[in-house]
């Protein structure tokens, strides 16, 4: 997305403190009461009267504030300057030390940090966002589980904005769903959401064959300081989360599964273009197609359409996805499975994996 200088007037300053406040709600459904804290605080207070603040309101117009995801940038920023031990004063209001601490305590802080180590946080504010979401695979496992129960056939596996690529593990996750249990535990990853709904589908065998994931801008996990971007996108008072994630990357440097540096658009055909008989094309995603642009929405949904019409019984290809589709609560699953090409709707799930409702 291409950013665009704008006038520090009252109109845009409103604008993005309207911003900080949605993100506060999102936080709040997400149960991050520091993030609340944080994202109310900038909407109460932000100003044009430090470097950082200039930074935010001439990132984006108006109208762009939201998708650019300022209120996580920032957020980004901050957190790792704790995660560097960079900033003493902002460490010591932050979690597990922050709830004892005042409103004007927090803020003065977050000041100081702006005002002192504006050189570090600007680069931050230049990068969008990255997650990768590990509890995510637990909305997703119950589609492969799906996938694999109607097919019967091997994996070749194909992840879209994989970020680092931790998700392409899932099949070396366990997995505790509605007391069923799926996946092997001794890689130390037991992923256990509330279930609701449905019971989820029986257990099966999944052999995966083959996989491949991309991203626009993959992470390099391996290097220190794209490690420590990853790691700081995770909400600050949320330590399970970060355990978590530290686990999964630990374990992805072992299995040394790679992301192609590619957009969706190009990389997608090629896939889509290879021979996969016997095995069943699975094409995934979490919370990623909202961030393409409208035009490769429709590109990519009508290559996936058309790969989908040559499918065979011997060589299906399914589309899962787990993303927003305007209604609440969470994000809805998807699978359609070709040849017949049937959209199901197999239920919804947290973003950050927390429960599945599962309609099956």
């Amino acid at each position: 997305m291409e950013i665009t200088p704008l006038s520090q007037d009252q109109e845009s300053l409103q604008q993005l403190r309207k911003i900080f406040l949605t993100q506060a709600k999102y936080c709040q459904e997400l149960d991050s009461p520091f993030m609340v804290r944080l994202c109310t605080l900038f909407a109460e207070h932000l100003e044009a009267g430090n470097s950082v603040s200039h930074n935010l309101l001439g990132m984006a117009d108006t109208q762009e504030f939201w998708n650019v995801a300022l209120p996580l940038r920032i957020a980004g920023a901050l957190h790792a300057l704790v995660l560097k031990d960079q900033c003493g004063k902002l460490k010591r209001v932050y979690p597990p030390d922050h709830k004892s601490v005042s409103g004007a305590d927090l803020w003065q802080a977050v000041n100081h940090a702006m005002d002192e180590h504006a050189d570090f946080i600007h680069p931050f504010l230049a990068h969008a966002p990255q997650t990768n979401e590990v509890r995510r695979c637990a909305a997703l496992i119950p589609g492969f589980l799906t996938i694999a129960e109607k097919t019967k056939l091997p994996f070749t596996i194909s992840e879209l904005g994989a970020s680092a690529g931790i998700n392409q593990c899932w099949d070396s996750f366990a997995y505790l769903l509605d007391g069923q249990h799926w996946g092997e535990p001794s890689n130390g990853i037991v992923l256990s959401p509330q279930w609701r709904g449905n019971p989820p589908p029986q257990p099966v065998n999944i052999k995966v064959a083959e996989r491949a994931a991309c991203d626009l801008k993959p992470v390099d996990f391996r290097d220190p300081g794209e490690r420590l971007r990853l790691l700081s996108y995770i909400w600050a008072d949320q330590e399970d989360r970060f355990i978590l994630t530290d686990h999964a990357l630990a374990f992805l440097e072992k299995c040394n599964y790679p992301v192609d540096a590619e957009d969706i658009s190009s990389w997608l055909p090629k896939r889509l273009g290879r021979n996969t008989e016997g095995h069943v094309h699975v094409i995934y995603h979490t919370i990623v197609w909202g961030y393409q642009e409208e035009e490769a929405k429709i590109a990519n949904r009508a290559l996936i359409e058309k790969a989908g019409k040559k499918a065979t019984e011997s060589s299906p290809l399914a589309w899962l996805r787990l993303e927003p589709d305007g209604k609440d609560p969470g994000a809805a699953i998807t699978l359609t499975l070709w040849p017949g090409g049937r959209e199901q709707s197999l239920g919804r799930a947290d973003y950050h994996g927390r429960w599945v409702n599962w309609a099956g």
